[in-house]
């Protein structure tokens, strides 16, 4: 395997069926914050992903905080939204973190200002996530910038990307993916997978079109603790699927952190048997302290090394 390869790629590369997880930065400048997270998560994930301002809300930066919790043993992947920075800003970050031995980035547009606490707040979009993908691709591959300066050390960079198989209308959303992968995006992380049937169907047409073949997939998880916070999801978060009988079992359990534990588990041990899921990418939003016990109690514990 290529020493250029981030650890996430080569386990990705032998055949592993990967775990990552996430981490969000805190509102301050706490780094132990940051490596008390880390700590709990170390020998249970193949990569980390550190959200940048997500919902639109300041943090830490990313990279900042993927550096720290980097230090503590994580193999990290940072975020690089396209919705605070322009293309000058996006290409210095990506080649700071990469300094800092950062090598795996998730490009996304970034929730609209909107969503979070500060909505008069102008907006940047000089690029799109496609365009994203496909300038840190130049960077890593040609060893160019946008504006065609060639660099005489380029970035390492493993490159990924967002899906959602529930957003509407779906042709177009395929579509979207397509150029993702056309534009370099090695692997595809996806949104929350709570209607199995539909996540099914996607995977139906992502093997129909060969997408499988040409990126590495991972089916997003997110483990609800709450009715309340399906409810949440169902109404207000744009491109998730939540059924109803979903929601109506939550209501009915006596335990609705353990339900939702298990509610995860049952569903990583029906994507594992998907052919061309490649892995999961948990999304403990605010419970990174149940990653641990998913993961062990889903039968992902220990983690495969690599040489």
């Amino acid at each position: 395997m290529s020493e250029s390869m981030s650890l996430l790629q080569k386990k990705l590369e032998a055949g592993h069926f990967v775990v990552c997880s996430e981490l969000g930065p805190p509102i301050g400048a706490n780094v132990e914050f940051i490596r008390k997270k880390a700590r709990k998560l170390v020998g249970y994930v193949d990569g980390v992903n550190v959200t940048d301002n997500q919902t639109a809300i300041v943090r830490m930066s990313s990279i900042v905080a993927a550096h720290f919790a980097r230090e503590e043993g994580l193999e990290m992947i940072i975020q690089a939204t396209t919705r605070d920075r322009n293309r000058i800003g996006l290409q210095s970050d990506l080649l700071g973190a990469s300094s800092l031995g950062l090598n795996n980035v998730l490009c996304l547009t970034g929730d609209h200002q909107s969503f979070g606490m500060d909505p008069g707040s102008k907006n940047v979009f000089d690029l799109d996530s496609v365009q994203l993908i496909r300038a840190v691709y130049d960077m890593v591959h040609k060893g160019v910038l946008l504006n065609g300066k060639e660099m005489k050390v380029p970035p390492k960079m493993f490159i990924g990307a967002a899906a959602n198989p529930f957003g509407d209308p779906f042709e177009m959303q395929m579509m979207k993916v397509e150029k993702k992968i056309e534009a370099g995006a090695q692997f595809i992380q996806t949104q929350a997978i709570y209607n199995l049937d539909k996540f099914e169907y996607w995977m139906e047409e992502v093997r129909k079109r060969g997408i499988h073949e040409k990126t590495y997939i991972m089916a997003g998880i997110l483990p609800a603790k709450s009715v309340k916070a399906l409810r949440m999801m169902k109404t207000d978060v744009a491109g998730m699927d939540v059924p109803d009988s979903l929601i109506e079992r939550m209501e009915k359990c006596e335990d609705p952190e353990e339900e939702g534990v298990r509610v995860a588990i049952e569903i990583i041990e029906r994507v594992k048997k998907i052919e061309g899921v490649r892995g999961i990418h948990l999304m403990p939003v605010g419970w990174e302290k149940i990653t641990p016990e998913i993961i062990e109690r889903a039968g992902l514990y220990p983690r495969p090394e690599v040489e």
